[in-house]
């Protein structure tokens, strides 16, 4: 269990670089984030996971639930000079043809037979993870050995897992699949070190478990009976996200899984407890119920035509408390989970009876119902992680700048079709379109009551010519219920955030310091036992990114794209250790 409250930063390892690295970040330079951790007064680094990543490069979407990315395998210095060259550091966002280039320099060191001197070691390390690895090394040997493609589009044999045929594939593939076990003992090694020396630093490392993995994984192809191949998983859609999302991992067959007395997913826990003090479950209402769409449905409709998984919702409680209880009991690492979006009442009561942190993010911690306003920071749940952003969000001076007193421009779109109403009207009447952006809507001032709301969703034209104001057409506010929500809790939210911040003065669209920093102290003063913060929303303190901040973010959902899983922070971390974003963090934090 917690002993006191924390703070800590949270970040991607191939966001950091140091003079050092190549390309992205990699072990050694964790260390160096574990120093800069200790300097501002930090006690927590929460990473996004380290799993092998598959070649869009998304962590949450990875080759396998336990391998590590052996991109982030620290080289030895004299092998490392022309690479730095080809792959240099502080682009903007990773070239990520440097996991070839890596991995072609450890294919020489490995063919050179420079490994023989841990043998002994790499023999233990098998001995001790035989659950995944050598399923996890013939399945990298047998896709390359199909030049990448998926394991579902390989020879029926391979496919099916003949026995004889992988047995006559193992003994003329040694070496591959040798080296495939010697990279996962190296990162293994490498990243343990990291462990023992932040534990030196008393900094706790807390990791991130995927609740999904991808379909083309090593994880499905050895235990396809774990998995409906049949649904693809994804979000319904909500207010921030009109179609939904399709991620399209497989979803879990739990019952399966747990007639084999939950070991997959013990065995996950046991070999990440190799290098966490703590866990994050990832999307944990999906342990009650996860929205699964078919498989064939067309990729344009995104998350709107699928179903929660299971379909009766009176087991939700019961599923999801019966697979965090084989968690909680089966690690020694304490559990955090994500508990954002569209959540039944179930989970929030399960994770609170289970002692499980959830996450409060600063810009939905609200009260929804009633005063639709931001909850004060006493008002914070206690067994919870305060945060200003998350690596799905925007930053949060562009959250500030463009999404604030919002709503989705898509939701509208079709929640108008859907009643067949003229949306362009709506869109004209209803919104400032000077100040919307980024397929978000903001709400035109003089719109300050739900009155007009409805009068113009249901036509009414204003003024008549005598000066009075018509009858509006009968039709019950019910009609539009969802209209209302959205508006009264986004309409001048910038203005009750503003007030809610302390702040002085008129409002300012534009997000400076002096307001990022009003709303860090909401979290770094919250109840929570734990406040965590993306290291790009610290850097703005600092000025360290510059022009518009919307670009500057980790991950878009339901997106594909190059910036993606890519972004690269402004300066290396030496330089970092020696700036003066480093002070004020540690001034905050103190002052909490």
């Amino acid at each position: 269990m917690v002993e006191k409250r924390r703070v800590g930063i949270l970040t991607p390892l191939f966001s950091l670089y140091s003079k050092n690295s190549i390309g992205l970040g990699d072990f050694a330079d964790l260390k160096l984030l574990i120093d800069w951790a200790k300097d501002c007064g930090n006690s927590v680094i929460q990473l996004l996971p380290m799993n092998e990543v598959g070649p869009v490069f998304c962590p949450y979407d990875a080759l396998s639930s336990f391998a590590l990315e052996p991109m982030y395998i620290t080289l030895p210095a004299p092998r490392i000079k022309a690479l730095r060259k080809s792959f240099p550091t502080g682009k903007g966002y990773v070239n990520y043809a440097v996991k070839g280039a890596r991995t072609k320099v450890l294919q020489e060191i490995f063919s050179k037979k420079e490994q023989k001197e841990c043998a002994a070691e790499i023999n233990n390390f098998k001995k001790e993870n035989t659950y995944w690895l050598s399923d996890f090394a013939l399945f990298k040997a047998l896709k390359a050995h199909h030049k990448g493609s998926p394991w579902y589009e390989w020879e029926d044999k391979f496919k099916n897992r003949e026995s004889h045929a992988l047995a006559d594939f193992k003994a003329g593939h040694t070496e591959e699949i040798e080296f495939e076990v010697w990279l996962q003992y190296l990162a293994f090694r490498q990243f343990k070190e990291v462990l023992a020396y932040a534990e030196s630093k008393k900094v706790q490392l807390l990791g991130d478990l995927p609740i999904l993995v991808s379909r083309d994984s090593a994880d499905v192809w050895q235990h396809p009976g774990f998995f409906k191949l049949e649904y693809a998983a994804g979000a319904p859609p909500d207010m921030y996200c009109a179609k939904g999302q399709r991620w399209g991992m497989p979803t879990y067959n739990w019952q399966r899984i747990a007639d084999n007395g939950y070991r997959y997913l013990k065995e996950k826990l046991h070999y990440a407890e190799n290098f966490y003090d703590m866990l994050r479950i990832d999307h944990v209402v999906g342990l009650f119920r996860i929205w699964s769409i078919p498989y064939n449905e067309p990729l344009e409709n995104q998350g709107l035509n699928g179903f929660f998984d299971p379909q009766d919702e009176s087991k939700w409680e019961e599923q999801g408390r019966r697979i965090l209880k084989v968690i909680v009991k089966s690690s020694k690492m304490q559990i955090l989970a994500e508990d954002l979006g569209v959540i039944p009442k179930s989970c929030p009561k399960v994770i609170e009876e289970l002692g499980i942190p959830g996450n409060d993010v600063q810009r939905w911690a609200k009260d929804w119902q009633m005063r639709h306003d931001f909850l004060e920071p006493d008002e914070y749940r206690l067994l919870s992680v305060a945060m200003l952003s998350t690596h799905d969000t925007t930053n949060w001076p562009a959250w500030w700048e463009n999404e604030a007193g919002t709503v989705d421009e898509a939701l509208i779109m079709r929640r108008c079709n859907e009643r067949g109403i003229d949306y362009n009207r709506v869109r004209q009447k209803l919104f400032d379109l000077k100040k919307s952006r980024h397929g978000r809507l903001r709400w035109l001032e003089e719109i300050d009551s739900a009155d007009k709301l409805v009068n113009i969703l249901r036509g009414g034209q204003g003024q008549s010519p005598s000066g009075t104001v018509p009858a509006p057409v009968p039709d019950p506010k019910e009609r539009f219920a969802d209209f209302i929500d959205f508006y009264e809790n986004s309409y001048h939210e910038k203005e009750k955030l503003w007030k809610h911040l302390g702040l002085k003065g008129q409002m300012k669209e534009k997000c400076d310091a002096a307001i990022l920093r009003a709303a860090l102290k909401i979290t770094l003063d919250s109840r929570s036992l734990f406040c965590i913060n993306t290291l790009i929303d610290l850097f703005f303190l600092g000025g360290l990114f510059k022009a518009d901040a919307y670009p500057y973010r980790i991950n878009t959902p339901g997106t594909v794209s190059e910036k993606n899983w890519s972004l690269a922070l402004p300066l290396p971390l030496e330089q970092l250790m020696k700036h003066k974003v480093t002070k004020e963090i540690k001034a905050l934090i103190a002052a909490s």
